[in-house]
């Protein structure tokens, strides 16, 4: 079982970084014990112009059968069968674990002596020479073309002596594409196996973990996503629904600001007015600066900052000392990597900012000590089963000084001619709220963890139907929390009020 990376440099990029970026050292031959054999990685060739990585996999197919808890459900039930086949040539799910075992910080994108290499994408060549395919060469091309590879995928003749008996399930791979290192090997680590439609070992409910940090960045908007979440998971049905609801999640939470802005824009474009109107985009960001700046906000938490509209706003402002950006979606963080200039941005502006990954669905220790944080069209983006778990991340949890929250006003939608009637904004809202659903929202989450909430209207406020975006600011009241009953407490008045708890953040 055979697998070549390659790549290509120049002098002041060698390609022999490539084995900084694996953690193997090009001029030694080193092996790794497997459970099911020896797993060997070596150079074929490296100098600065080109580097070729190897990785070898010695499979035992005696220790395969013996040390499987459950047989290979790939081979015949037969005895023979067990310990006469495949394993020991094709590239399988069994070279996907070596992967993961003998190159796991590189999966991870981690590399301390060259951390700027492995942000960086390379010019990569990998092949397969002998890759089961089930669903022929078509369905190589439709797994790798859409994450930006040039594929080859030559199928293999059943038996060259006798053309006439056509071509086997095995195809030769090749891989040609620019793109981060660590980024190919997930590729490779979920679609091998899922080329093979086989796996070596049992499948429990951790495999969804392991599918869905492999297939971050890329498997919620890849267009064979069920077939490679079910094979994947063996094509046991219920960790595929449970796979494939995280990653509707991820996907809504991939919706970004700019989508918000065109339909807003299109909208404000049928107004009566005769001057160009203001886009609602604008106008509520305007508003959120304002809020900030009344409430004297230095340190600021984005939280679902999309592509970075709002972050880059905020960093004009010389007032505002620290940027925080957070978003589920990598894809999301690099383009706002990008508007940002964050690879050509002077050190002094550089330390005003971070973008990092993150759920707000789930606590996160590095939200915590902020002035402020906002959720800005972003909550209709969530099923509102899973709101409990957003509230207690954000004001149970990170507790900021001041928390702004905007959303869509549902009332204003019959002011939109371009919107029919009975749609929300946005293909990817689950719901959008009444000014009193809101406010009753609102008005829940501040009396359980101890914050003051006023209303503010954003956009024009038709006297019968309200602002077409409306505006929570919540501040945190003077009050003292009580660590082992998790309750606030009002010192005027001794009131107390329970905070949402983390079980029913987790249950949510």
């Amino acid at each position: 079982m055979f697998l070549t990376i390659s790549t290509t440099g120049t002098p002041d990029r060698p390609a022999t970084d490539l084995g900084f970026l694996l953690h193997k050292h090009p001029d030694s031959a080193q092996a790794f014990s497997t459970s099911y054999g020896t797993a060997h990685v070596l150079y074929p060739e490296a100098s600065a112009e080109r580097c070729t990585a190897a990785l070898l996999l010695e499979v035992d197919p005696v220790a395969l059968v013996r040390r499987g808890k459950k047989k290979d459900r790939a081979a015949p039930d037969a005895a023979l069968a067990q310990y006469v086949n495949d394993r020991p040539y094709a590239a399988s799910s069994l070279l996907a674990v070596a992967l993961s075992s003998v190159f796991s910080s590189a999966l991870r994108g981690v590399c301390k002596a060259r951390p700027e290499r492995a942000e960086e994408t390379l010019p990569l060549r990998i092949e397969v020479p002998a890759l089961p395919a089930r669903g022929g060469s078509d369905l190589v091309r439709k797994l790798f073309e859409p994450l930006g590879w040039q594929v080859t995928a030559d199928a293999v003749a059943l038996d060259t002596q006798f053309p006439e008996w056509g071509d086997s399930r095995y195809v030769r791979l090749v891989l040609e594409g620019e793109l981060r290192l660590a980024q190919a090997l997930r590729h490779l680590y979920v679609l091998l196996p899922v080329l093979d439609d086989a796996k070596h070992y049992w499948v429990s409910a951790d495999e969804v973990d392991k599918l869905l940090r492999a297939g971050e960045g890329w498997l919620a908007e890849h267009p064979e996503q069920k077939l490679i979440t079910s094979r994947y998971l063996s094509r046991r049905w219920s960790l595929t629904r449970q796979a494939m609801e995280r990653l509707e999640l991820v996907r809504l939470a991939d919706a970004d600001d700019t989508d918000v802005e065109e339909i807003d824009n299109a909208v404000d474009e049928t107004s009566d007015t005769e001057e160009k109107p203001v886009p609602l985009a604008v106008r509520r960001r305007d508003a959120i600066l304002a809020a900030l700046r009344e409430a004297g906000a230095a340190r600021v938490l984005d939280l679902g900052c999309g592509q970075g509209q709002l972050v880059q706003a905020l960093l004009k402002d010389a007032r505002v000392t620290e940027v925080v950006g957070v978003d589920v979606s990598v894809r999301a963080l690099t383009i706002a990597a990008r508007r940002l200039k964050l690879d050509r941005m002077g050190e002094r502006q550089a330390s005003r900012v971070q973008l990092f990954q993150g759920s707000l669905a789930y606590t996160d220790k590095r939200l915590k000590g902020y002035d402020a944080a906002v959720l800005s069209e972003v909550v209709e983006h969530l099923d509102l089963p899973r709101l409990p778990a957003l509230e207690y991340a954000v004001f149970g949890s990170a507790r900021p000084r001041t928390v702004l929250v905007t959303t869509p006003n549902v009332e204003y939608n019959v002011r939109w001619e371009t919107l029919p009637a009975g749609h929300v904004r946005h293909g990817d809202h689950r719901f959008e709220w009444t000014r009193e659903e809101f406010r009753a929202w609102a008005e829940r989450v501040a009396a359980r963890h101890g914050y003051d909430v006023r209303y503010v209207p954003v956009g024009p406020d038709d006297p019968e139907v309200g602002p077409p975006t409306q505006m929570a600011v919540f501040t945190l009241a003077d009050t003292t929390t009580d660590p082992k009953t998790d309750t606030t407490t009002d010192p005027t008045t001794g009131a107390t009020a329970g905070t949402a708890t983390a079980k029913e953040a987790k249950a949510a």
